[in-house]
C-alpha cells in the first residue's frame, strides 16, 4: 500500500510509502526507532518473541529505509495491536495511519472480530489518529505504562470490524 493505497511495484520506489511483513533482520531498524520514540522501549528480546504464527508485524519503508512498524497479536478473533510506532523524521506523512488501515484490512480479512489497543493518556496524536480511523474508548487500565516519575494511565480502545 502506498499513500494512495495501491500496491507498489517494490520496496525502493522513491517517495512511496511501501507496507510489507517485517523481518527478523530488520530488527536493528526496529530497534533503533523504537529507541528514538519511546522513553521505556521495548527489548530485542520482546520483539523476537513476537515472530511466531499468533502475530502479524508489518513494517514500512520509504525510499527503501524502514520508518515505521506495527506489531499485532492474534488472539482467537480479536487482534490486539501491541505497537505502533513511526520514526520521528517521518511522522506527519501518514505512515502511521497507512499501517494503521493496513493492519486493519489484514485482521478483518483473517476473520478478526475486532483490534483491541492501549494508548498513554498523555500521547494525544496516537488518540486522534486510532478516533479518525474509528476507534472508540472502552476503558481505561490504570498505571499501565511506566513514566519517570511514577506510572501512566491507558486508555483502552477497540475497533468493530465487519464479518
Amino acid at each position: 500500500m502506498t499513500h494512495s493505497d495501491q500496491a507498489s511495484s517494490g520496496p525502493h520506489d522513491e517517495g512511496e510509502i511501501v507496507l510489507r511483513p517485517l523481518r527478523p533482520e530488520e530488527l536493528p531498524g526496529v530497534l533503533e526507532i523504537e529507541r528514538q520514540s519511546y522513553s521505556y522501549p521495548w527489548s530485542e528480546g520482546i520483539f523476537l518473541d513476537c515472530f511466531k504464527s499468533s502475530y502479524r508485524l508489518w513494517g514500512a519503508a520509504l525510499e527503501g529505509s524502514l520508518v515505521g512498524y506495527a506489531i499485532v497479536s492474534y488472539i482467537l478473533d480479536e487482534a490486539h495491536l501491541l505497537n505502533l510506532c513511526v520514526h520521528p523524521r517521518s511522522r506527519g506523512l501518514g505512515v502511521g495511519k497507512l499501517l494503521l488501515r493496513h493492519l486493519t484490512t489484514e485482521a478483518n480479512r483473517e476473520g478478526m472480530n475486532q483490534i483491541l489497543l492501549e494508548v498513554r493518556l498523555s500521547n494525544k496524536a496516537a488518540s486522534k489518529l486510532y478516533r479518525n480511523q474509528g476507534f472508540e474508548e472502552i476503558g481505561r487500565r490504570p498505571r499501565y505504562y511506566p513514566t519517570p516519575s511514577g506510572q501512566e494511565d491507558a486508555r483502552v480502545m477497540s475497533l468493530l470490524l465487519s464479518p
